[in-house]
């Protein structure tokens, strides 16, 4: 189910309606996002399944930093997340090959 969020908390609230078990097979990662003064979110995806929690992760697989309105651009389809990345809006850390499997993990409206 795809949906536009109005901010991040929105996002995070409602993660498991867009989880897509099918993009998460075969996964075994801890995806953190940093996303500022908005908050700090991690998903433990293990072979289709996912569990959220708020807060940071000791050691998270790959993390996920911006700016939380960036951010909800980018997953409502209004931030390409590749220019994001490329313009320095968004920073990954960790295992960015992983990172690049989000999109089928949690696909953005559109």
């Amino acid at each position: 189910m795809s949906f536009k969020v109005s901010d991040a908390n929105e996002y995070f609230d409602r993660l498991d309606e867009r989880f897509d078990a099918a993009g998460a097979k075969g996964v075994d990662a801890i995806f953190q996002w940093d996303l500022g003064e908005t908050g700090v979110w991690h998903a433990e995806v293990k072979d289709g399944t996912m569990t959220l929690h708020k807060g940071a992760h000791d050691a998270p697989t790959t993390t996920i930093t911006m700016k939380g309105p960036n951010y909800v651009k980018m997953v409502n389809g209004d931030l390409n997340g590749q220019m994001a990345f490329m313009t320095g809006k968004m920073k990954i850390k960790g295992n960015i090959p992983m990172a690049m499997k989000l999109k089928n993990i949690f696909p953005q409206v559109g």
